[in-house]
């Protein structure tokens, strides 16, 4: 597999977990392992003592050996994402920051307006924003001109699973920005959704609920792992163009009757 780049960091591995919802920290570490990956990402209101969380889950997700990720998930405005960035700055000594400011709690869609404003702030101070975004094109544009490391743009709301709900919007972004990492993140629910995003030439994937809600979340991070390889391998292979008529693929050559209409 083609190793890549984010945000001035070589990987190997194209699929990026959530830590969050596992039935136990030791499944999440199998799930980890099994996956292949080497970026997690992390809520930085998850180690605050009243949402359960603290030293000792940052302690656990170190020391599976990943790099870091945290993320300002259930944010609802631009000053609040920016300030919760800069704590987790100090927390988990990183440039590193997953943006997201929601906009709408029923389908955690985010603004668009607060994720742009947070967007230039962040980047202006330093840090590499990858910004969880829709599908829109302008805005990805915007997010991208902004000197964000990486656009992220759902398949789905979070957690639907529904996997990529308007596949030629995804396309259009890939074609558009061609020089822009593009990771998909949020509501691919099946390891054939992922195999269809890295299709189209995405740069990776983020998961967290189909992993880790899976009847099993060890398997399901193989099989999703393998996915992301074969998706990313066939969009390098470049796959044979689609036709509007069938065309035999065995000769005719010596064939001893042929029928013409």
């Amino acid at each position: 597999m083609t190793p890549w780049t984010l945000a001035g960091t070589p990987l190997a591995s194209r699929l990026l977990l959530g830590t969050a919802h596992y039935p136990s920290p030791q499944v999440l570490a199998d799930a980890v392992q099994a996956s292949g990956t080497q970026v997690l990402t992390v809520g930085l209101r998850r180690l605050q003592p009243e949402h359960g969380g603290g030293n000792a889950f940052w302690q656990r997700v170190r020391a599976l050996g990943c790099h870091v990720l945290p993320n300002t998930a259930g944010c609802h405005g631009a000053q609040e994402a920016i300030t919760l960035a800069q704590m987790a700055r100090e927390l988990f000594d990183t440039p590193w920051i997953k943006l997201e400011v929601i906009g709408d709690d029923y389908t955690l869609q985010p603004d668009p307006f607060g994720t742009l404003e947070a967007a230039r702030v962040l980047v202006r101070d330093g840090f590499q924003v990858l910004a969880y975004t829709t599908d829109d094109l302008v805005l990805a544009q915007r997010l991208h001109e902004a000197g964000c490391a990486a656009v992220m743009p759902w398949a789905a709301p979070i957690g639907t699973g529904r996997g990529p709900q308007n596949p030629s919007a995804l396309q259009t972004l890939r074609s558009r920005l061609p020089d822009a990492v593009l990771i998909v993140d949020a509501g691919l629910g099946r390891p054939s959704h992922a195999a269809q995003v890295m299709e189209m030439g995405f740069d990776a994937v983020l998961l967290n609920t189909a992993v880790a809600q899976a009847g099993d979340p060890v398997r399901m991070a193989r099989a999703f792992a393998q996915a992301v390889d074969a998706g990313r391998l066939a969009f390098e292979a470049t796959p044979m163009g689609e036709r509007q008529t069938a065309q035999a693929s065995t000769p005719t050559l010596g064939m001893p009757f042929w029928h013409q209409s």
